[in-house]
């Protein structure tokens, strides 16, 4: 009986066993975008928020305590977007609180990404020391080394199985930022990166399986790129589709929620997903083994994390820094009589915008300023004017450059941002470009208005004949031959939106050329610095230099548009 009993015990580990060596599964958790969503607390509108990292904290504690083999890893821009991690960048910023926070949830890896080499040297060079895991960029290259700035890729052993975690940025940092940014850093196109160090990786590692994390986004042909240029964008399909070997991409940065495949020269179905951003989507991927099969079987969802629960453990820990957070973001800086909205620049002048406008001609004593919203639906409510607030006008931090420009290439530039923005409403039935559901088709942060001239627009006629310059703002002669110093933000100095390349037919080495000055300080504190130096009421110019007409014609429009925001 004792023999039987033995013999059958010997076999259940041996069942047991055998099934083990057949299949092992690792599960991975991935975030993106975050964009300093940490706590479960808008500072900006001043109210609770469904979603943010502390929501993901709990899903992420589950997964973690449901998995026997797990893998957290992040797809970057985290250092930026909200008062949070501005206090942490900018005000007490010896220790990162990301890196704090990212090294309490033992992330395994992290890619760097944009907007986190936007806060500058000193602070992301600050925050990769401060991490306890790697933070990855292969392709971003140290000019002086060759080798790359940040750590190519890292090893991960799970289930008896070496898993490889390459990491990629947007090599598109230079045509965003100015060279103060990211000076001794050279971003080499993606896929050309991706196969030199898959070579590497398979040759010097010999992983079970590659995962992929990349700070690109999928759509490879945004603002009018093509699969075959160099240093694309949006890349990370492109990789996927033209490099062999990886069995995962997880990717960031152009905030869609994506989850697809793509597939790979070999011709296997390789998953590409996107969370999305501000901590809305977290990544849930499983990866498993089995004996006898030569890559893993990948499956892959996203999780809404607006039903999810903020962690009260993650909330209790860091609430001094939450509260210390919303005592900065409700100081005032100022009262408004009225509302600023946003949305109305779309029809015409509006002080929200003129704002801006009114900010960048003080600060560099420029001719003519280029701005636009950043947000669509965007209002700071009349009243006390908080430093939260002030992230409705800029969620990220914005310097200012001044170009100097001939009046026809001004121009050009109006023309090139109207076409951007506007439709012909005889043919569309509307003034705004807007899908079928009434959503804007392009992205509203590159809507550039001008103050400094007097123009008018008109949506009825071709592109390049849409703007007509009148005058100089204070009525003199406009000139299209004349050189005018002109303001605009580094973003679109470095060529965000394509404003001065595409549209004014410059070259990078042109534009370079024209540059005045860049000032190299952040454009939302030079507006906050401007409204505690008034004292109380923040006086806006009312510019009203530019119009669409004619204006019986676009009147119907305007008031049909207006109700779509």
């Amino acid at each position: 009986m004792l023999r039987n009993l033995l013999k059958l015990a010997l076999i259940s580990c041996f069942l047991i066993a055998g099934s083990h060596s057949h299949s092992q599964s690792v599960r991975i958790v991935y975030t993106t975008d975050v964009h300093g969503a940490i706590f479960p607390y808008d500072f900006i509108k001043n109210r609770e928020a469904d979603h943010s990292y502390a929501q993901a904290v709990t899903y992420i504690d589950e997964a973690r305590n449901e998995s026997k083999n797990f893998i957290l890893l992040d797809a970057g821009d985290v250092l930026q977007g909200t008062p949070a991690v501005y206090y942490y960048n900018n005000v007490e910023s010896e220790h990162n609180i990301i890196a704090t926070i990212y090294n309490d949830m033992k992330y395994d890896a992290v890619c760097i990404g944009n907007h986190d080499i936007e806060t500058g040297h000193d602070c992301y060079d600050n925050y990769v020391r401060q991490m306890n895991m790697p933070v990855l960029g292969a392709n971003a290259v140290n000019k002086e080394t060759g080798e790359p700035y940040f750590k190519p890729y890292t090893i991960l052993e799970r289930a008896g199985k070496k898993i490889a975690v390459l990491g990629l940025t947007t090599p598109y940092v230079p045509h965003w930022l100015p060279e103060f940014y990211w000076s001794g850093i050279e971003f080499k196109d993606m896929v050309e990166s991706a196969q030199y160090w898959m070579d590497y990786i398979k040759k010097n590692e010999k992983p079970d399986a590659v995962i992929g994390l990349f700070h690109a986004g999928y759509d490879y042909t945004h603002s009018f790129q093509k699969a075959t240029d160099k240093c694309n964008e949006n890349a990370s399909t492109l990789v996927g589709e033209q490099v062999d070997g990886f069995d995962l991409i997880l990717i960031g940065h152009d905030h869609k929620v994506y989850n697809q495949e793509v597939t790979s020269p070999s011709g296997r179905k390789i998953p590409v997903c996107d969370a999305g951003t501000a901590a809305r989507y977290i990544g849930d991927i499983t990866m498993e083994f089995k004996k006898g099969e030569e890559y893993p079987t990948v499956t892959s969802k996203l999780v809404a994390l607006s039903n999810i629960e903020a962690s009260e453990s993650f909330t209790h820990k860091y609430m001094p820094h939450m509260l210390t957070i919303k005592a900065y973001s409700k100081k005032v800086v100022g009262t408004l009589n009225e509302d600023l909205v946003s949305s109305e620049a779309l029809f015409g002048p509006n002080k929200f915008v003129n704002l801006v406008h009114a900010t960048t001609l003080k600060h560099t004593g420029a001719d003519i300023s280029f701005a636009a919203p950043l947000l669509i639906d965007a209002t700071i409510p009349k009243g006390n004017v908080t430093v939260g607030n002030m992230f409705s006008i800029y969620k990220f931090e914005n310097m200012l450059s001044v170009i100097r420009l001939t009046g026809e290439e001004i121009k050009k530039f109006l023309e090139y941002s109207y076409d951007e923005w506007i439709d012909n409403p005889s043919k569309s039935g509307h003034l705004i470009k807007v899908t079928k559901r009434g959503r804007i088709i392009n992205r509203v942060y590159n809507f550039d208005s001008a103050v400094g001239i007097r123009y008018t627009v008109n949506p009825f006629k071709p592109y390049g004949e849409r703007v007509e310059i009148l005058s100089m703002e204070d009525g003199t002669p406009f000139d299209m031959n004349k050189e005018y110093n002109v303001a605009m933000s580094s973003y679109r100095f470095n060529g965000g939106g394509e404003h001065l390349t595409k549209g004014v037919g410059l070259t990078k080495e042109q534009i370079n050329a024209k540059s005045v000055k860049n000032i190299l300080k952040d454009l939302r504190g030079m507006i906050m610095e401007d409204f505690i130096e008034m004292g109380g009421e923040i006086k806006i110019p009312d510019y009203n230099n530019w119009k669409f007409v004619p204006e019986n014609d676009v009147k119907e429009y305007i008031e049909k548009d207006k109700k779509l925001f």
